[in-house]
C-alpha cells in the first residue's frame, strides 16, 4: 500500500513542464532479498503507467544486499517497458550520491581504488582440524571418541585461552558463546570464520535454557561440525574454558537476567547485547556492573561488530556476498565506531572501495545509554599498533561525539580521524525530529549534527563538507598514509568458496527439487482430500465402510461390495495379534 501511495502522490496535481524525480534509496541490506523488495514498487508503477509518463516522472534506484543485481535488473528492464526513464545503482555508489545525480548537481567525483590481482588465500589445515581417516571403523581413540573413514564431521582440538592485550578483545583465536537459539546467526559466523582461514570456529558453543542438552550440526566448508547446546552458562563455562566472548541473543525481556549471569563467570570479557527495546534502567545497571568487572560491553540495540579476518559479532556484515564484496575476510587498515549497524555495511563497503579495507568495526547501537561509547573503541584503536586511520560515524542527538573532541585536544588520540554526524536535515523540519534511534534527538543546539561537525572539524578533525564527500577524504587522506609509509597495503587474495546454502538458492531460484514423495492414490493439495478421485466427503456420505477405503487406497479403484466386505473379514480376523504371534 506505502508503494502505491508513493507513486499516486508524485502523479496528483498539475503537471510540471521540468519532469519530475522519484528517487527510491537503500542502504546495504543484511539478509533480504533485495530482488523481492522491489516487487511491490513494481507492480505499483505498472498500475500507474499513464500518470508517470504523463507528469514525466524520472525515476533513480540505489540498493545494495543480497540479491541486488537482479532487484536492480528488474527495475531497469521495468522502466524499458514502460517507457519511464528508471537509472539503478549499486553498492559502487555512494548512498546518497544519487540525490545530486538526480537533482542534477554536478560534483567531483572519486574514481573507485584500483583493484589488485588476487592472490590464492591459506586455507584451514585439515590436519589440524579433522581427526585421521586411516583409523579402522570403531577404533576407540585415546579421548573416548571414534573415527570412521570418509567421517564428513570436522572435530577441532582446542587450547587454553591465550592472553590478548586490553586494546584487543577480539583476533584470530577468539572463542565465545551464543545465547539463544540462533542457528542462522552461528552458521554465519562458521562461514566467516573459514572464509578468513581460522583453524577453529569462532562459537565453541550456544546456550539455550529451554531445550535441554543436545547437539547441533552446523557447516565448516563443505564439510560438517558439530556444536553443543548448553542448558546454563555454567555448565558451559565449566566445559569450555577458553571462551571469553559471548553474544547474547536473549530478548528484551529476559537479556537482563541472562546478561547479570553471564557476568558472574570472570573468564567473559566481552558480551555483546544484540537485543532491542531494554530499558534504560536494566542497561545502565549492566553497565555500572560490567565496568567493575573491566567487562566490555557492546550494545543494547546492536548488530554488534566485526574484525575482520579475526572474528564476527552475530549478524554483523550481513550474508557471505556482503563479507565477500566488502573484503571483510582479511583485516585492512581503518578502524570505525557508529551507532548504526545498516550504516556500518555502508562504511565496510566505502571502505573496501577507498582504502585497503575495514580493520575493525563497532555499532554501539542507538539506545540513550549504550554499554560502550565512540571514546571508549576510538582509544582502543588508538593503542592499537595495526590500526592506523580512525573513522567516527556520529548523529544527531546526545554529546558522545565531544568526548571525543575533548579526547584529540588533549593528545589522547593522535592518529588521523575522519568523522561525521548524520542528521544534518534535521533543520529542514519546522518541528523536532525523532530518527529511528531513540537517542537520536536534539535536546539543545549543541546536540545537533550541524554544531557536532563544526565542532569536530575545529578540533582538526577531517569533516567533509557533506556525506556525499566522505569517500573522496577518505581516499586522500588513506593516500596520504600510503605515501608516507604509514600505511603498507597487502597483497590482495581472494577467499575460499562457501557453498550457498540450499534454502537462500532455492529463494533465488537457481535449483530445482523433485518432490521427495509422490502419492497416486492419495492427493491433498486441495480444500478436500481426495482418495483414488474421490472426494472424503463423498466416502462418509456413501458409507462406504473401512474395505471400501483400503479398494480406494489398495487398488486405486472402488471394489464391489462383496470384494470389500471380504476385505473388512480379513482385517477383523487379523486385528489381534494374539499371544503366539511373535513380532
Amino acid at each position: 500500500m506505502s508503494h502505491k501511495i508513493s507513486v499516486d502522490l508524485i502523479t496528483r496535481g498539475k503537471t510540471n513542464p521540468g519532469g519530475k524525480i522519484l528517487i527510491i534509496g537503500g542502504g546495504i541490506a543484511n539478509f533480504t532479498n533485495v530482488a523481492a523488495t522491489f516487487k511491490g514498487i513494481i507492480r505499483a508503477l505498472q498500475e500507474y503507467k499513464t500518470p508517470l509518463i504523463n507528469h514525466q516522472v524520472r525515476i533513480y534506484v540505489r540498493r545494495g544486499g543480497p540479491n541486488y543485481q537482479e532487484g536492480l535488473k528488474a527495475m531497469r528492464l521495468l522502466g524499458e517497458s514502460l517507457g519511464v526513464p528508471i537509472k539503478v545503482y549499486g553498492p559502487e555508489t555512494h548512498i546518497t550520491e544519487i540525490v545530486p545525480l538526480a537533482l542534477g548537481v554536478k560534483r567531483d567525483s572519486t574514481p573507485p581504488a584500483p583493484s589488485v590481482s588476487p592472490s590464492s588465500p591459506p586455507t584451514p589445515d585439515p590436519s589440524k582440524a579433522a581427526s585421521s581417516d586411516s583409523t579402522a571403523v570403531g577404533v576407540i581413540q585415546p579421548d573416548g571418541g571414534r573415527s570412521q573413514p570418509n567421517d564428513q564431521i570436522v572435530r577441532f582440538e582446542t587450547s587454553s585461552n591465550q592472553s590478548r592485550p586490553s586494546y584487543r578483545p577480539f583476533d584470530a583465536s577468539t572463542r565465545s558463546f551464543v545465547y539463544g537459539l540462533q542457528p542462522r546467526a552461528i552458521q554465519g559466523m562458521l562461514d566467516f570464520d573459514y572464509s578468513c582461514g581460522r583453524e577453529t570456529p569462532s562459537v565453541a558453543a550456544m546456550i539455550y535454557p529451554f531445550g535441554g542438552h543436545h547437539i547441533q550440526k552446523f557447516y565448516w566448508g563443505t564439510r560438517e561440525t558439530l556444536l553443543p547446546v548448553y542448558t546454563s552458562v555454567g555448565e558451559a563455562a565449566k566445559k569450555h574454558s577458553e571462551v571469553d566472548v559471548v553474544v547474547n541473543f536473549a530478548s528484551s525481556r529476559s537479556v537482563y537476567s541472562s546478561t547479570l549471569e553471564i557476568l558472574t563467570y570472570p573468564q567473559i570479557k566481552a558480551i555483546a547485547i544484540i537485543a532491542e527495546g531494554v530499558p534504560e534502567r536494566h542497561a545502565r545497571e549492566i553497565l555500572h556492573i560490567a565496568t567493575s568487572k573491566n567487562v566490555n560491553i557492546i550494545g543494547p540495540a546492536t548488530v554488534g561488530g566485526i574484525k575482520p579476518g579475526c572474528f564476527k559479532i552475530g549478524n554483523s556484515g550481513g550474508m557471505m556476498d556482503n563479507i565477500i564484496a566488502s573484503k571483510l575476510y582479511r583485516p585492512g587498515s581503518v578502524g570505525y565506531v557508529s551507532k548504526s549497524g545498516g550504516m556500518s555495511n555502508e562504511l565496510n563497503n566505502i571502505l573496501s572501495l577507498y582504502t585497503n579495507g575495514t580493520y575493525e568495526g563497532i555499532a554501539i547501537g542507538g539506545d540513550r545509554y549504550p554499554g560502550s561509547t565512540f571514546i571508549d573503541h576510538l582509544l582502543r584503536y588508538e593503542q592499537d599498533p595495526e590500526c592506523k586511520l580512525l573513522v567516527l560515524l556520529g548523529e544527531v542527538g546526545g554529546i558522545e561525539e565531544y568526548r571525543v573532541i575533548e579526547a584529540v585536544k588533549e593528545g589522547k588520540i593522535k592518529k588521523p580521524i575522519i568523522a561525521w554526524a548524520i542528521g544534518t536535515c534535521a533543520k529542514m523540519f519546522a518541528t523536532e525530529v525523532q530518527f529511528g534511534h531513540a537517542g537520536s534527538l536534539a535536546n539543545s543546539d549543541r546536540e545537533t549534527a550541524d554544531a557536532k561537525n563544526r565542532a569536530m572539524r575545529e578540533a582538526g578533525f577531517v569533516v567533509p563538507e557533506t556525506f556525499e564527500d566522505l569517500p573522496k577524504v577518505l581516499k586522500e587522506t588513506y593516500d596520504g598514509l600510503v605515501g608516507k609509509g604509514i600505511v603498507k597495503p597487502a597483497p590482495e587474495r581472494e577467499p575460499p568458496v562457501i557453498p550457498m546454502d540450499y534454502k537462500w538458492a532455492q529463494e533465488l531460484g537457481l535449483i530445482r527439487k523433485p518432490a521427495a514423495f509422490i502419492s497416486t492414490i492419495s492427493d491433498e493439495r486441495g480444500q478436500e482430500l481426495i482418495y483414488a478421485g474421490m472426494r472424503i466427503t463423498d466416502v462418509f456420505k456413501e458409507d462406504i465402510g473401512l474395505g471400501g477405503v483400503v479398494s480406494l487406497l489398495w487398488f486405486k479403484r472402488r471394489l464391489p461390495q462383496w470384494a470389500t466386505k471380504f476385505i473388512e473379514m480379513v482385517l477383523m480376523l487379523t486385528a489381534d495379534h494374539g499371544p503366539a504371534v511373535s513380532g
